[in-house]
């Protein structure tokens, strides 16, 4: 820590000492019936008020003091004067900083340059500040000391604190979207006995009174699919999942996801109601339905499809049914280093699809067609099983989101588990065993969704307390 900060930390401890001394309560109690600034602002002038805030500057001239107090949302300037609040009261104010918290009351006028102001009367220190905000130590000093330390990022950064009103408001409007369509909003189990759902390393735990193994979810795909065996029809979660994978601009340990499923619907139901979704939250979040992401415009007017199949021949000349033998061979000549031990074609394939993303483009773009060996819970297209009936979204070259027609035979999806060589879920085999209806399935990464709707170029970001190293002693 600089030198200078502790010597400022050293004074303001001095002074909290001081208030004490006289009998102040430097962290105070509830201060009730207090409004927010910006119904302060409009409330008329001279109406006796109450605010709270953060003392965010001050400007003294002798025997007055100007300052600026901010709420969650707005600042409003006040004004305290010797003669009206009384020589001691003064001499309490004279001992407060930048940083602290106050409550005020008085009376709301404008200045001469119709400015609101809050002429106080009385006020009350609610939290002494012992720590200088970053504008005394030249700002936050690198974006990892934001991320690290939050609360003073969105103290001192407004357009921080925005992107999480826009995320709260997204996922409202999301929840809006599908609730007025009829869907159940549900809550299933964070720790599983079986890591399933998703492709992804688990995260694992021990539960010491059932002297049991269990593992943080990597999705929750499996538990809402045992709910449309169980009779709901239409329904979503929105749900923190968490993979042990790397950290990246685009991945966080632990993330939010929505997941959504239809009962009697397919891909191309899902695939429409995707469209409508993301529409939806646009309009109703920005007014309007083009977005801007990293000096990319994305139409939301307008939507594409991309088989990934094409893509596959075209970048590595791999075909789904050459044998894993001409993947590797084709693979070598274009380069691509495969890591030691891998064999299965499953593993091939999630090396070399992170490779295939579509051109990055001014619109949505929906990959389909993709290999049946990468998608274990999906149904196979009609007219090749070696493809799936499935999509992933891509918005700004970024994927966001996952849907396919939900494999529904429990003989087929206990053959697919087996060939995946991990463990195979047997309940989720017996509940498919007693009729699980046609479905369309559903999967949104929301950070990424609000990644492009706020224009952040980091998962980090959008995520109030991203994931980070230990902190250097």
């Amino acid at each position: 820590m600089p030198e200078d900060v502790n010597d400022l930390i050293k004074q303001r401890i001095s002074k909290l000492e001081a208030l004490k001394g006289l009998g102040i309560e430097p962290y105070g109690r509830a201060f009730a019936n207090l409004l927010s600034i910006k119904e302060l602002i409009d409330q008329p002038e001279t109406k006796e008020i109450i605010a709270a805030g953060r003392i965010m500057a001050m400007r003294s001239h002798g025997k007055s003091v100007f300052c600026d107090i901010k709420d969650q949302r707005d600042k409003i300037q006040i004004y305290l004067k010797e003669d009206i609040v009384g020589k001691d009261k003064f001499a309490i104010f004279e001992k407060l900083d930048i940083g602290d918290i106050i409550g005020v009351k008085g009376e709301l006028f404008k200045t001469r340059t119709g400015e609101p102001t809050i002429k106080v009367t009385d006020f009350t220190l609610l939290a002494k500040s012992l720590r200088p905000l970053p504008e005394k130590w030249h700002g936050l000093k690198d974006v990892e000391t934001r991320y690290r330390q939050r609360y003073v990022d969105l103290i001192v950064n407004d357009e921080v604190k925005n992107i999480f009103y826009m995320r709260s408001k997204i996922i409202g409007k999301i929840r809006e979207f599908l609730d007025s369509r009829g869907y159940l909003e549900v809550e299933t189990p964070m720790m599983h006995s079986i890591p399933g759902g998703a492709a992804g390393k688990p995260f694992k735990t021990h539960h010491e009174a059932l002297d049991m193994d269990l593992y943080l979810r990597i999705a929750p795909e499996l538990y809402l699919k045992k709910l449309l065996v169980g009779g709901f029809e239409k329904i979503y979660e929105i749900n923190r999942s968490f993979r042990n994978e790397g950290i990246s601009i685009k991945h966080n340990p632990e993330f939010t996801m929505l997941e959504v499923y239809t009962a009697y619907s397919d891909c191309a139901g899902v695939m429409k109601l995707t469209e409508e979704l993301v529409r939806f939250t646009a309009r109703e979040v920005l007014g309007k339905e083009e977005l801007e992401f990293l000096g990319l415009k994305i139409d939301l007017t307008k939507w594409e499809k991309v088989s990934f199949a094409d893509l596959m021949k075209k970048n590595f000349d791999i075909n789904p049914d050459d044998d894993t033998k001409q993947w590797i061979e084709k693979l070598k000549k274009k380069n691509v280093q495969l890591k030691k031990g891998v064999i299965s074609r499953t593993q091939i394939l999630n090396i070399i699809a992170d490779l295939i993303e579509p051109e990055t483009k001014a619109h949505p773009v929906f990959v389909v067609d993709i290999f049946t060996e990468l998608c274990p819970l999906a149904k196979t297209k009609k007219d090749n099983p070696l493809l799936t009936d499935r999509f992933e979204l891509f918005m700004g070259g970024m994927e966001v989101a996952n849907a396919y027609s939900e494999l529904n035979d429990p003989i087929e999806q206990k053959k697919r588990f087996g060939e995946q060589g991990g463990q195979i879920d047997e309940d989720f085999v017996r509940a498919l065993e007693y009729g699980m209806p046609p479905a369309g399935g559903l999967g949104i990464g929301i950070d990424r969704l609000v990644m492009i709707f706020t224009n952040s170029a980091s998962i980090r970001d959008v995520i109030l307390f991203p994931q980070l190293r230990a902190e250097a002693e």
